[in-house]
Protein backbone atom coordinates (compact mmCIF):
# COMPACT_ATOMS: atom_id res chain seq x y z
CA UNK A 1 0.00 0.00 0.00
CA UNK A 2 3.15 2.62 1.27
CA UNK A 3 4.85 1.92 -2.27
CA UNK A 4 1.40 2.56 -4.48
CA UNK A 5 1.08 6.07 -2.38
CA UNK A 6 4.72 6.47 -3.21
CA UNK A 7 3.69 5.79 -7.10
CA UNK A 8 0.57 7.85 -7.10
CA UNK A 9 2.34 11.00 -5.51
CA UNK A 10 5.45 10.64 -7.94
CA UNK A 11 3.31 10.55 -10.87
CA UNK A 12 1.62 13.72 -9.71
CA UNK A 13 4.67 15.25 -9.49
CA UNK A 14 5.97 14.68 -13.06
CA UNK A 15 3.57 17.50 -14.88
CA UNK A 16 4.48 19.67 -12.36
CA UNK A 17 8.45 19.74 -12.29
CA UNK A 18 7.67 19.70 -16.61
CA UNK A 19 5.80 23.22 -16.26
CA UNK A 20 8.41 24.43 -14.28
CA UNK A 21 10.78 24.25 -16.21
CA UNK A 22 9.12 25.51 -19.30
CA UNK A 23 8.64 28.27 -16.77
CA UNK A 24 12.11 28.69 -16.18
CA UNK A 25 13.53 29.39 -19.25
CA UNK A 26 16.39 32.07 -19.91
CA UNK A 27 15.53 34.92 -21.91
CA UNK A 28 17.76 37.13 -23.62
CA UNK A 29 17.18 40.56 -26.00
CA UNK A 30 20.28 41.80 -27.77
CA UNK A 31 18.65 44.94 -29.14
CA UNK A 32 19.42 47.68 -26.92
CA UNK A 33 16.39 49.38 -25.22
CA UNK A 34 14.13 46.67 -27.46
CA UNK A 35 12.38 44.54 -24.80
CA UNK A 36 8.92 44.98 -24.36
CA UNK A 37 8.66 45.69 -20.81
CA UNK A 38 6.37 43.90 -18.40
CA UNK A 39 2.70 44.61 -17.26
CA UNK A 40 1.88 44.96 -13.65
CA UNK A 41 -0.67 42.02 -14.81
CA UNK A 42 -3.93 43.79 -12.71
CA UNK A 43 -3.86 47.03 -14.56
CA UNK A 44 -2.30 48.39 -17.77
CA UNK A 45 1.25 49.80 -15.75
CA UNK A 46 4.29 48.62 -16.60
CA UNK A 47 6.47 47.50 -13.88
CA UNK A 48 10.09 48.92 -13.43
CA UNK A 49 12.67 47.60 -11.21
CA UNK A 50 15.88 49.61 -12.19
CA UNK A 51 17.09 52.69 -14.07
CA UNK A 52 17.69 50.72 -17.13
CA UNK A 53 13.91 49.36 -16.77
CA UNK A 54 12.44 52.40 -16.48
CA UNK A 55 14.73 54.20 -19.87
CA UNK A 56 13.59 50.69 -21.47
CA UNK A 57 9.81 51.38 -20.86
CA UNK A 58 9.91 55.22 -21.87
CA UNK A 59 11.56 54.12 -25.24
CA UNK A 60 8.56 51.58 -25.30
CA UNK A 61 6.06 54.11 -24.81
CA UNK A 62 7.56 56.75 -27.77
CA UNK A 63 7.52 53.61 -30.41
CA UNK A 64 4.32 52.94 -29.84
CA UNK A 65 3.30 56.64 -30.07
CA UNK A 66 1.45 56.38 -26.33
CA UNK A 67 1.09 59.89 -24.78
CA UNK A 68 0.03 58.81 -21.57
CA UNK A 69 1.73 55.58 -20.06
CA UNK A 70 1.63 54.01 -16.21
CA UNK A 71 4.57 53.05 -14.29
CA UNK A 72 4.88 50.75 -11.57
CA UNK A 73 7.94 50.60 -9.30
CA UNK A 74 9.01 47.29 -7.71
CA UNK A 75 11.31 46.65 -5.19
CA UNK A 76 9.94 49.49 -2.22
CA UNK A 77 13.68 50.74 -1.38
CA UNK A 78 13.30 53.69 -3.44
CA UNK A 79 11.32 56.58 -1.79
CA UNK A 80 9.50 59.24 -3.48
CA UNK A 81 12.61 61.79 -3.90
CA UNK A 82 14.85 59.27 -5.34
CA UNK A 83 12.01 57.93 -7.95
CA UNK A 84 11.27 61.50 -8.55
CA UNK A 85 15.20 61.62 -9.48
CA UNK A 86 14.99 58.73 -11.76
CA UNK A 87 12.88 59.80 -13.88
CA UNK A 88 14.14 63.45 -14.16
CA UNK A 89 17.54 61.66 -15.37
CA UNK A 90 15.57 59.17 -17.66
CA UNK A 91 13.50 61.43 -19.46
CA UNK A 92 16.72 63.61 -20.21
CA UNK A 93 18.66 60.44 -21.44
CA UNK A 94 15.84 59.45 -23.44
CA UNK A 95 14.71 62.88 -25.55
CA UNK A 96 18.50 63.81 -25.55
CA UNK A 97 20.27 60.88 -26.19
CA UNK A 98 18.41 57.95 -27.76
CA UNK A 99 17.44 58.45 -31.44
CA UNK A 100 13.85 58.22 -31.05
CA UNK A 101 13.25 60.19 -28.50
CA UNK A 102 15.93 63.00 -29.70
CA UNK A 103 13.55 62.70 -32.97
CA UNK A 104 9.75 62.39 -32.19
CA UNK A 105 9.46 63.59 -28.78
CA UNK A 106 9.04 67.44 -27.50
CA UNK A 107 8.97 67.06 -23.70
CA UNK A 108 8.14 64.52 -21.13
CA UNK A 109 5.96 65.75 -17.88
CA UNK A 110 5.53 62.87 -14.90
CA UNK A 111 3.81 62.40 -11.49
CA UNK A 112 4.73 60.13 -9.14
CA UNK A 113 1.80 58.49 -6.39
CA UNK A 114 2.37 56.56 -3.56
CA UNK A 115 0.65 53.00 -4.00
CA UNK A 116 0.55 49.86 -1.38
CA UNK A 117 4.13 49.31 -0.56
CA UNK A 118 5.70 51.23 -3.93
CA UNK A 119 5.02 54.25 -5.85
CA UNK A 120 3.43 54.57 -9.52
CA UNK A 121 4.38 57.62 -11.92
CA UNK A 122 1.97 58.47 -14.41
CA UNK A 123 3.78 59.81 -18.24
CA UNK A 124 2.80 62.51 -20.87
CA UNK A 125 4.66 62.33 -23.58
CA UNK A 126 4.31 65.60 -26.31
CA UNK A 127 5.66 64.59 -29.93
CA UNK A 128 6.72 66.53 -32.45
CA UNK A 129 6.39 64.21 -34.88
CA UNK A 130 3.47 62.40 -36.47
CA UNK A 131 2.83 58.72 -35.95
CA UNK A 132 2.71 58.64 -39.87
CA UNK A 133 6.44 59.85 -39.73
CA UNK A 134 7.78 57.67 -36.84
CA UNK A 135 6.90 54.47 -38.54
CA UNK A 136 8.59 55.93 -42.34
CA UNK A 137 11.45 56.15 -40.42
CA UNK A 138 14.09 53.66 -42.62
CA UNK A 139 17.14 51.33 -40.92
CA UNK A 140 20.09 51.52 -42.72
CA UNK A 141 23.65 50.33 -41.90
CA UNK A 142 26.95 51.03 -43.77
CA UNK A 143 27.40 53.28 -46.77
CA UNK A 144 26.04 51.12 -49.06
CA UNK A 145 22.52 50.72 -47.42
CA UNK A 146 22.45 54.88 -46.48
CA UNK A 147 23.41 55.71 -50.27
CA UNK A 148 20.60 53.48 -51.51
CA UNK A 149 17.98 54.87 -49.57
CA UNK A 150 18.90 58.35 -50.68
CA UNK A 151 19.40 57.20 -54.32
CA UNK A 152 15.33 55.55 -53.78
CA UNK A 153 14.14 59.13 -52.75
CA UNK A 154 15.88 61.49 -55.23
CA UNK A 155 14.44 59.35 -58.00
CA UNK A 156 11.06 60.03 -56.65
CA UNK A 157 11.86 63.77 -55.71
CA UNK A 158 10.78 63.06 -52.33
CA UNK A 159 10.91 66.28 -50.00
CA UNK A 160 12.35 63.91 -46.92
CA UNK A 161 13.74 60.51 -45.75
CA UNK A 162 14.61 60.06 -42.25
CA UNK A 163 16.84 56.93 -41.69
CA UNK A 164 18.29 54.88 -38.43
CA UNK A 165 21.55 54.68 -38.82
CA UNK A 166 23.72 52.04 -36.08
CA UNK A 167 27.91 52.20 -35.88
CA UNK A 168 27.32 55.44 -37.35
CA UNK A 169 30.30 57.96 -36.52
CA UNK A 170 30.24 60.77 -39.42
CA UNK A 171 28.83 64.26 -39.64
CA UNK A 172 26.31 65.75 -42.16
CA UNK A 173 29.23 66.82 -45.20
CA UNK A 174 29.32 62.67 -45.00
CA UNK A 175 25.66 62.27 -45.91
CA UNK A 176 26.03 65.27 -48.33
CA UNK A 177 28.69 63.49 -50.33
CA UNK A 178 26.80 60.39 -50.39
CA UNK A 179 23.74 62.25 -51.47
CA UNK A 180 25.65 63.68 -54.60
CA UNK A 181 27.08 60.46 -55.19
CA UNK A 182 23.26 58.90 -55.43
CA UNK A 183 22.30 61.50 -57.48
CA UNK A 184 24.89 61.47 -60.18
CA UNK A 185 24.45 57.19 -60.43
CA UNK A 186 20.78 57.57 -61.78
CA UNK A 187 20.93 59.86 -64.42
CA UNK A 188 17.46 60.25 -65.76
CA UNK A 189 16.80 61.20 -62.67
CA UNK A 190 19.22 63.60 -62.02
CA UNK A 191 17.72 66.49 -62.85
CA UNK A 192 17.63 69.29 -60.14
CA UNK A 193 19.98 68.45 -57.63
CA UNK A 194 17.70 69.99 -54.18
CA UNK A 195 19.23 71.70 -51.34
CA UNK A 196 19.10 69.49 -48.25
CA UNK A 197 18.66 70.34 -44.78
CA UNK A 198 20.39 67.30 -42.85
CA UNK A 199 19.73 67.03 -38.79
CA UNK A 200 20.59 64.53 -36.35
CA UNK A 201 19.35 63.03 -33.51
CA UNK A 202 21.48 62.92 -31.65
CA UNK A 203 24.33 65.14 -32.76
CA UNK A 204 26.92 62.63 -31.46
CA UNK A 205 27.47 58.75 -31.26
CA UNK A 206 26.73 55.28 -32.78
CA UNK A 207 22.99 55.49 -32.77
CA UNK A 208 21.11 58.40 -34.82
CA UNK A 209 18.43 59.53 -36.98
CA UNK A 210 19.43 61.36 -39.58
CA UNK A 211 16.59 63.65 -41.25
CA UNK A 212 16.92 64.74 -44.63
CA UNK A 213 14.45 67.40 -45.83
CA UNK A 214 14.94 68.19 -49.84
CA UNK A 215 13.96 71.19 -51.54
CA UNK A 216 13.65 70.80 -55.02
CA UNK A 217 14.15 74.22 -57.82
CA UNK A 218 11.49 72.76 -59.97
CA UNK A 219 7.95 71.03 -59.27
CA UNK A 220 7.71 67.08 -58.99
CA UNK A 221 5.09 67.36 -62.00
CA UNK A 222 7.73 69.39 -64.38
CA UNK A 223 10.78 66.70 -63.64
CA UNK A 224 8.45 63.89 -63.96
CA UNK A 225 7.38 65.52 -67.35
CA UNK A 226 11.39 65.64 -67.95
CA UNK A 227 12.45 62.56 -67.37
CA UNK A 228 9.55 60.99 -69.01
CA UNK A 229 10.91 62.81 -72.05
CA UNK A 230 14.39 61.91 -71.00
CA UNK A 231 13.88 58.49 -71.63
CA UNK A 232 11.56 58.92 -74.79
CA UNK A 233 14.75 60.64 -76.35
CA UNK A 234 17.50 58.39 -75.14
CA UNK A 235 15.35 55.03 -76.05
CA UNK A 236 15.02 56.81 -79.96
CA UNK A 237 18.74 57.06 -79.57
CA UNK A 238 19.46 53.57 -78.58
CA UNK A 239 17.93 52.56 -82.22
CA UNK A 240 20.83 53.87 -83.82
CA UNK A 241 23.08 51.41 -81.49
CA UNK A 242 20.74 48.39 -82.50
CA UNK A 243 22.31 45.23 -83.57
CA UNK A 244 25.98 46.51 -81.67
CA UNK A 245 27.69 45.41 -79.09
CA UNK A 246 30.98 45.65 -77.28
CA UNK A 247 33.18 48.64 -78.11
CA UNK A 248 31.58 49.28 -81.74
CA UNK A 249 28.61 49.97 -79.42
CA UNK A 250 30.19 52.18 -76.92
CA UNK A 251 31.70 54.01 -79.93
CA UNK A 252 28.23 54.30 -81.47
CA UNK A 253 26.91 56.16 -78.09
CA UNK A 254 29.65 58.57 -77.70
CA UNK A 255 29.27 59.51 -80.97
CA UNK A 256 25.58 60.06 -80.53
CA UNK A 257 25.83 62.20 -77.43
CA UNK A 258 28.56 64.57 -79.08
CA UNK A 259 25.87 64.57 -81.59
CA UNK A 260 23.11 65.86 -79.90
CA UNK A 261 24.85 68.34 -78.11
CA UNK A 262 27.51 71.11 -77.88
CA UNK A 263 29.71 71.21 -74.33
CA UNK A 264 29.79 74.62 -72.99
CA UNK A 265 31.10 75.44 -69.78
CA UNK A 266 27.79 76.85 -68.01
CA UNK A 267 25.78 74.53 -69.88
CA UNK A 268 22.89 72.55 -68.39
CA UNK A 269 24.38 70.25 -66.21
CA UNK A 270 21.45 67.67 -66.92
CA UNK A 271 21.40 64.80 -69.52
CA UNK A 272 18.04 66.67 -70.53
CA UNK A 273 19.85 69.70 -71.01
CA UNK A 274 22.42 67.47 -73.44
CA UNK A 275 19.98 65.42 -75.38
CA UNK A 276 16.85 67.61 -75.26
CA UNK A 277 18.51 71.37 -75.22
CA UNK A 278 21.89 70.80 -77.45
CA UNK A 279 23.99 72.26 -74.74
CA UNK A 280 25.72 71.05 -71.54
CA UNK A 281 28.87 71.06 -69.08
CA UNK A 282 30.96 68.27 -68.07
CA UNK A 283 28.60 66.93 -65.45
CA UNK A 284 25.56 67.05 -68.52
CA UNK A 285 27.66 65.47 -70.92
CA UNK A 286 28.76 62.57 -68.58
CA UNK A 287 25.21 62.07 -67.57
CA UNK A 288 24.28 61.72 -70.90
CA UNK A 289 26.09 59.42 -71.52
CA UNK A 290 26.05 57.14 -68.53
CA UNK A 291 21.88 57.02 -69.27
CA UNK A 292 23.01 55.61 -72.78
CA UNK A 293 24.78 52.95 -71.40
CA UNK A 294 22.89 52.23 -68.68
CA UNK A 295 20.03 51.87 -71.02
CA UNK A 296 21.95 49.78 -73.04
CA UNK A 297 22.95 47.65 -70.69
CA UNK A 298 27.19 48.46 -70.50
CA UNK A 299 28.56 49.05 -67.16
CA UNK A 300 29.36 53.22 -66.91
CA UNK A 301 29.58 55.51 -64.10
CA UNK A 302 29.75 59.03 -63.84
CA UNK A 303 33.16 60.61 -61.92
CA UNK A 304 32.93 63.41 -60.06
CA UNK A 305 36.72 64.74 -59.96
CA UNK A 306 38.77 68.09 -60.79
CA UNK A 307 40.51 68.41 -64.32
CA UNK A 308 43.59 71.18 -63.44
CA UNK A 309 42.05 71.60 -59.94
CA UNK A 310 38.84 72.74 -60.85
CA UNK A 311 35.45 70.74 -60.59
CA UNK A 312 35.02 68.29 -63.88
CA UNK A 313 33.18 65.29 -64.70
CA UNK A 314 34.01 62.09 -66.93
CA UNK A 315 32.65 58.78 -67.29
CA UNK A 316 34.53 54.98 -66.46
CA UNK A 317 33.07 52.13 -68.91
CA UNK A 318 33.94 49.16 -69.28
CA UNK A 319 35.33 48.23 -72.78
CA UNK A 320 36.79 45.45 -74.23
CA UNK A 321 40.31 46.08 -72.31
CA UNK A 322 38.89 46.85 -69.08
CA UNK A 323 37.39 49.66 -67.37
CA UNK A 324 38.98 52.90 -69.46
CA UNK A 325 38.34 56.51 -68.67
CA UNK A 326 36.55 58.90 -71.08
CA UNK A 327 35.88 62.51 -71.38
CA UNK A 328 33.41 63.78 -73.75
CA UNK A 329 34.25 67.27 -73.19
CA UNK A 330 37.73 66.19 -74.76
CA UNK A 331 38.22 66.10 -78.68
CA UNK A 332 39.38 63.07 -79.79
CA UNK A 333 36.55 60.75 -78.45
CA UNK A 334 38.64 57.59 -79.81
CA UNK A 335 40.64 58.10 -76.91
CA UNK A 336 40.34 55.44 -73.61
CA UNK A 337 42.85 56.37 -70.89
CA UNK A 338 43.79 54.18 -67.99
CA UNK A 339 44.43 55.83 -64.17
CA UNK A 340 48.22 56.70 -65.00
CA UNK A 341 47.37 58.06 -68.32
CA UNK A 342 44.14 60.58 -66.20
CA UNK A 343 46.62 61.47 -63.60
CA UNK A 344 49.05 62.42 -65.97
CA UNK A 345 46.36 64.96 -68.21
CA UNK A 346 45.75 66.33 -64.81
CA UNK A 347 42.72 65.03 -63.72
CA UNK A 348 42.36 63.79 -60.57
CA UNK A 349 38.91 61.77 -58.50
CA UNK A 350 38.49 59.42 -55.49
CA UNK A 351 40.33 56.15 -56.93
CA UNK A 352 38.03 54.55 -53.91
CA UNK A 353 34.89 55.75 -55.53
CA UNK A 354 35.92 54.95 -58.95
CA UNK A 355 36.21 51.21 -61.17
CA UNK A 356 40.10 50.98 -61.41
CA UNK A 357 41.68 51.23 -64.59
CA UNK A 358 44.79 49.61 -64.84
CA UNK A 359 46.96 48.95 -68.29
CA UNK A 360 46.59 45.79 -69.84
CA UNK A 361 48.98 43.36 -69.12
CA UNK A 362 51.58 41.93 -71.72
Amino acid sequence: MRRWLCGVLAALMLPLSGCAGMLNRDYASVTPHSATPLSDGESDSIRVASYQELVNALIYLIGRGTETGELRFDGGEQGETEIQQMLEEACLEVVQEDPLGAYAVEYLKYSVTPVVGSYEASVQITYRRTREQVASIVDATGTSAIRSELSEALSQFSTEVVLRISYFEEDSSYIQQLMREAYLSNPASALDFPEAQITMYPETGQRRIVEVVLTYHQSRQMLESWRNSLLREADRLLLQAEGLTGDQKIAQLLHLVRQSCTYQEGGGSTAYSALLEGRADSQGMALAFALLCQRGEIPCVVVDGQLGGVSHLWNVVQTAEGYRHIDLTQPDLAVYRTDGEMTASGYTWDGERVPVCAAEES
